[in-house]
């Protein structure tokens, strides 16, 4: 069972050691992490802060009440109602709370920092997310066992249909079997919608499905993955119809490459920026250079990109139980895109593919 108090008190000596007196958190995954409870974002603020001194206080609607005091019956909280705002509950809480606070920079909305930010002190409220980062960077063992769930459904679905897969089936049919085919394995829900390209439409690395049917010879990508026990997969395979045209092979065969080599160099104590130096250099070092539009990858969790950023300029070392994806890729625009995404677990000694659908080069119809 995930121990949320042990979380809580990670968090608090973080915020101890950054340099703030509490981090203010909004609904989503970090929220989620730290209660094991999940509430929208919305219209109204919902507010939790872990403060350096491991106590808890919070910002809620009325409306949500009964919920969290079944949750966190001791916790200071500031409920505030539709009809009176919530600015008496942020003024409330300025008195309860001294700076520095620090917020969720990429996920914090402009209103709630403004709010939090009109009620403290001038320069009090500041970005942490850099910080927070470290907190869900490496992967506890039930998270990775999720996981390893929500990659297995997923490699399931897409082995299904590949099978069933054929010349005249549209981006969007392909896409509505696919997630039927996750749910009716257990999926709990979608990473995000799937992308599923065809033909020319594969080189825009995360385009839109639309009614285009893919015709024999094309690229198929097929970016998706299923969620489960709130973790997310994140696969990618390119597939084509009928046959592979010989200039597409070779496109194909250097991602490959470059994929295995990522995986390969991959483990514990690799800084990010070699990883993605090693992979990229099988896609600079071929005819197909100008191809290279994207990075080798990101961390993956409850979050779908997370830390750590596997690209040039990030030092940060790779750590056990952080999962990353390898997904080098190459793109033409008007002709094709291929991509190639595994997601790796770093491990003690070195890491752990938790995708095994096959990579070589797969025909379908």
């Amino acid at each position: 069972m995930t121990d949320f108090s042990e979380r809580r008190a990670r968090a608090a000596l973080l915020a101890k050691e950054t340099g703030f007196n509490a981090f203010a958190i909004v609904p989503g995954p970090n929220f989620r992490y730290l209660t094991g409870l999940e509430f929208h974002l919305m219209e109204r603020p919902t507010l939790l802060f872990i403060t350096a001194e491991s106590t808890i206080l919070a910002i809620m609607p009325e409306l949500e009440r009964s919920r969290w005091r079944e949750a966190f019956p001791e916790a200071r909280t500031f409920f505030w109602q539709d009809s009176e705002g919530y600015a008496e509950a942020f003024r409330e809480l300025s008195e309860a709370l001294a700076g520095p606070v620090g917020v969720e920079g990429m996920r914090m909305r402009m209103f709630e920092f403004e709010a939090l930010r009109s009620h403290l002190p001038q320069g009090a409220v500041a970005d942490a997310e850099p910080a927070l980062a470290r907190l869900r960077i490496c992967k506890d063992s039930g998270e990775i066992d999720a996981l390893r769930q929500a990659v297995a459904i997923s490699e399931a679905a897409l082995d299904e249909q590949l099978e069933t897969a054929q010349a005249g089936d549209s981006e969007v049919e392909i896409v509505a079997r696919l997630k039927q085919a996750m749910l009716a394995r257990g999926a709990e829900g979608f990473a995000f919608d799937p992308i599923v390209l065809s033909g020319p439409k594969s080189a825009d690395p995360h385009g839109t499905p639309c009614n285009r049917t893919v015709a024999p010879g094309e690229p198929l990508l097929v970016d998706f993955g299923a969620s489960w026990g709130g973790m997310n997969a994140d696969i990618t395979r390119t597939f084509f119809c009928e046959h592979v045209p010989e200039r597409s092979l070779a496109i194909y065969d250097t991602v490959l490459a470059a994929n295995a080599r990522g995986r390969e160099v991959a483990g514990p104590g690799i800084a990010c920026d070699s990883v993605d130096r090693e992979t990229t250099a099988i896609l600079s070092e071929s005819p197909f250079v100008e191809m290279i539009e994207h990075k080798t990858g990101h961390g993956l969790g409850l979050d779908v990109h997370e830390a750590p950023q596997v690209m040039v300029g990030n030092d940060m070392p790779l750590a056990a139980g952080m999962v990353v994806t390898i997904e080098p890729g190459l793109y033409r625009s008007g002709e094709l895109g291929v991509r190639i995404e595994d997601n790796v677990l770093i491990t003690e000694d070195g890491a752990e593919s938790l995708t095994r659908f096959p990579r070589e080069v797969q025909c379908f119809g």
